[in-house]
């Protein structure tokens, strides 16, 4: 708690002294807020628990400054806050400082939205929890799990699949009208029924859709740092054909289509330096001889499953191309 105090007073002295913070206010600090809180998940995504410590600590500051706004308007200071939160906890745990039973955490998430709904008196709508702000994507999910706890789902869950497949169905009728405003709210649909199937599966779907960003990202540069490290040519130069089907085949382990000249040259330098030795690549090099060539791998080569051993045979086959 000295700590916490030292950090107040810091605060206090930067928000009489400081030209920045002084005539900071709720609106003008709000997009700097959301930005910390987006680093902060950033952060636990990555499990970087030293960012996760730096980023707290910055919204923790963020929370000490809008404290700090109530208390110079005379509204609610940072012991206001404290004592709000602490009571709020303490109502939205009966089955830990009342009577109530709740032994599991799906119980105990229904006795929670039972006790918001009271403190709302009851009065307002079971969705107007959820924040208008928030993500697309997030927002769909608080909907559809605030709607479970009042009994509004699927008796089974795999019931969801025939409604994703009828959505799906729908989505792709449109698409081939060719009616962009109607594909797109069947597309809207098709995304709900998809983050409701993840929601009775357990699957959080923000998480998984940052998990696979975060796989392109990782195979994207990946193929970035090996055309410029490999190749001394720049990525953003090459065809967007060759850019797309060929080296995303290699990353991602599938049968790229037909390549140029140059294409294969440069899957063969790949092959010679060892940047590349994948499955991905033993097939890509097995189908530009067979494509290309008329090559058909026997038995008798011993050494067709190695990737220097194809590539010298793509160049070999390249040159005997050129001199016929």
């Amino acid at each position: 708690m000295q700590a916490f105090s030292r950090l107040l007073d810091v605060l206090a002295e930067l928000r009489q002294k400081c030209p920045w913070d002084s005539v900071q206010t709720n609106q003008s600090l709000r997009a700097n807020t959301i930005e910390e809180v987006f680093e902060l998940c950033d952060a636990l995504a990555r499990e970087d628990q030293q960012g996760i410590q730096e980023e707290l600590g910055d919204v923790l500051m963020h929370v000490c400054f809008y404290a700090m706004f109530g208390a110079e308007k005379g509204q609610f200071d940072l012991a206001d806050v404290c004592d709000k939160v602490r009571e709020k906890l303490i109502f939205r745990h009966p089955h830990i400082y009342g009577d109530v039973k709740a032994d599991t955490p799906d119980a105990v998430a229904d006795t929670w939205e039972q006790r918001k709904q009271k403190e709302k008196s009851g009065t307002q709508s079971v969705l107007s929890g959820v924040p208008a702000a928030l993500p697309a994507l997030i927002k769909a999910y608080r909907i559809q799990d605030k709607a479970r706890h009042v009994g509004f789902d699927w008796e089974q869950r795999e019931q969801v699949w025939g409604k994703v497949k009828e959505e799906i169905t729908e989505f792709e009728a449109e698409v081939a009208n060719m009616d962009e405003d109607k594909a797109e709210a069947e597309f809207g649909d098709v995304l709900f029924s998809l983050i409701n199937a993840a929601r009775l599966y357990h699957i959080n779907p923000d998480n998984a859709l940052e998990r696979t960003n975060r796989k392109f990202i990782q195979r994207f540069n990946y193929l970035e740092q090996q055309t410029l490290s490999r190749q001394q040519m720049e990525f953003q130069s090459m065809p967007v054909y060759n850019q797309q089907e060929y080296r995303w085949a290699t990353v991602s382990g599938r049968r790229p289509p037909l390549l140029s000249p140059r294409e294969k040259r440069m899957a063969a330098a790949l092959c010679f330096s060892g940047a590349l030795d994948t499955d991905g690549v033993l097939e890509a090099m097995r189908s530009f001889l067979s494509t290309f060539f008329r090559y058909t791998p026997g038995e008798s080569d011993d050494g067709i499953h190695k990737p220097s051993t194809l590539a010298r045979l793509l160049l070999r086959h390249e040159h005997k191309r050129r001199d016929r």
